[in-house]
């Protein structure tokens, strides 16, 4: 299978590669506005000659990207939690497919724990709908990101996704390195993390194995992320009201609009969590299963972990409480909780941006706090 691809057109950069790629970010028009945010003190001409001497991928990570999430949680959250990082075995390499929240830091966040916890990063994926502009190409390549295209037809299609699963495969087995995926095509929109069988599907393309054999080589392991703020959760209700009424059309640079709001945006308490992988036992239970119901089982016992492992914050049991007219979560928060809660609701929805009836505005912004709790009881 990986003979019939040579991976240029998804592959992140080796090494070789790393200081064209730096050159490139140093003479790019929005580079002095990136370094400002990150590092609004620093001199433009000294983290440009830093820059210049990285020479490889890991040095970039570690001298680069590993200050600058630090930066973006400093600023904007109330601190990461995690679970499961203790559990990882640093000599295994694993798919590590998580529910998706924001565009960035979902995969950000694992990666700079993997490092903090001496473990080996992993390669991201990264729709080609997002690789737009040589500065984030270059970014995201240097970063260990790798593409999935996006579009086309059923063919191009088949054959992309064919290519994606032989790379990953390839990574997770040959390449010693693991790989973070989202458990669906985009973020969760409305709080409801739900495993698309599809994902699942393009996984087993890369091998002839019989369903055991093929998904216990990739060692599927689920990871929940949670923000006490849900990242974009003002643009996702805005698009989930107007998806109600007609088909959704992206604006330009709505994607990197989304990027940009998800790293800006104050987030609170954070949490991260790293499940067991998905074991074998557990494979040949869902083998049990009619052909068309493996997938089904495997996608539900995914789902199972990530929602066991979902931290929920007061946002969250707010949220649930008002949608209900009740209090049965009132012991996890305070009157003045609620209070802000409901002031952060309609400062947000008062400045949303579209023509919209303001009950069904706030019932698709709860719905996104509160569904969570829906799934995790």
């Amino acid at each position: 299978m990986v003979g019939e691809f040579n991976f240029e057109a998804v592959r992140p950069y080796n090494d070789s590669e790393v200081p064209a790629a730096l050159r490139s970010i140093t003479q790019d028009p929005f580079f002095p506005m990136v370094v400002n945010y990150c590092l609004p003190n620093a001199n433009i001409d000294e983290v440009t000659g830093a820059l210049l001497q990285i020479k490889t991928v890991d040095d970039f990570q570690t001298r680069v990207m590993y200050p600058a999430i630090q930066a973006v949680i400093s600023k904007t959250t109330d601190g990461v939690s995690l679970d499961g990082f203790d559990k990882i075995d640093n000599h295994k390499r694993h798919i590590f497919i998580a529910n998706h929240r924001d565009i960035a830091l979902d995969s950000a966040l694992l990666d700079l724990l993997l490092y903090e916890h001496k473990i080996k990063t992993c390669q991201i994926t990264f729709g080609s709908n997002l690789m737009k502009g040589n500065l984030v190409i270059n970014l995201g390549k240097l970063n260990k990101m790798f593409r999935i295209i996006r579009g086309g037809n059923i063919k191009d299609f088949y054959r992309n996704s064919l290519e994606v699963s032989a790379y990953m495969r390839h990574v997770v087995t040959e390449l010693d390195e693991s790989v973070w995926i989202a458990q669906r095509n985009g973020r969760t929109k409305d709080g409801n993390d739900k495993t698309e069988m599809g994902v699942l599907k393009m996984f087993s393309l890369s091998s002839e194995k019989a369903f055991v054999d093929n998904f216990d080589e990739l060692s599927i392991t689920p990871v929940a992320v949670s923000y006490e703020y849900e990242p974009c959760d003002f643009l996702k209700t805005a698009e989930l009201y107007i998806s109600r009424l007609q088909k959704y059309v992206k604006g330009e640079n709505e994607d990197l609009n989304s990027i940009l709001t998800g790293i800006k945006q104050k987030k609170g308490k954070v949490h991260l969590a790293v499940t067991e992988p998905i074991s074998r036992k557990e494979l040949e239970m869902c083998d049990e299963k009619e052909k068309n119901e493996k997938i089904v089982a495997l996608a539900s016992l995914i789902d199972q972990r990530i929602y066991k492992s979902y931290k929920l914050f007061k946002t969250n049991y707010i949220a649930y409480d008002i949608l209900q007219g009740g209090s049965q979560f009132a012991d996890h928060y305070s009157a003045d909780d609620k209070k802000d809660f409901v002031a952060y609701m309609d400062n947000g929805l008062a400045g949303i941006g579209i023509e919209a009836d303001r009950s069904d505005l706030e019932q698709i912004f709860l719905r996104i706090y509160a569904n969570p709790v829906v799934n995790c009881r």
